[in-house]
């Protein structure tokens, strides 16, 4: 079973920046593309950006130059870099795996972390 831990979310003013990290952990599993989505209060999750295990990387608009998102394969680790955040970025941001493990007989599945709150204050 694959594990999915976030960090690094707080309270922080608008025009700042804060890192995220989210690190894999678990026995026998092997980790594909990784990313992060947010969800704001009475909003829909929504896609932030993802990478691929060979480095490509993917983002929404409303995020392309202030993310950056990276990734440390060695450590199963993906990292979101927030630069010029405003208020509206203000969610919980959640981090996803496609994961693969012999109990799920290596077919691939979306693995969740449990969220990490950012909150932009104006």
């Amino acid at each position: 079973q694959v594990q999915l831990v976030e960090s690094g979310g707080g309270l922080v003013q608008a025009g700042g920046s804060l890192r995220l990290s989210c690190a894999a952990s678990g026995s026998d599993f092997s980790i594909n593309a990784m990313g992060w989505h947010r969800q704001a209060p009475g909003k829909q999750r929504e896609l932030v950006a993802t990478i691929t295990s060979g480095g490509s990387t993917n983002y929404a608009d409303s995020v392309k130059g202030r993310f950056t998102i990276s990734r440390n394969n060695a450590k199963n680790t993906v990292y979101l870099q927030m630069n010029s955040l405003k208020p509206e970025d203000t969610s919980v941001y959640y981090c996803v795996a496609v994961a693969a493990s012999p109990t799920t007989g290596w077919k691939p599945y979306n693995c969740w972390g449990r969220g990490t709150q950012v909150t932009v204050s104006s």
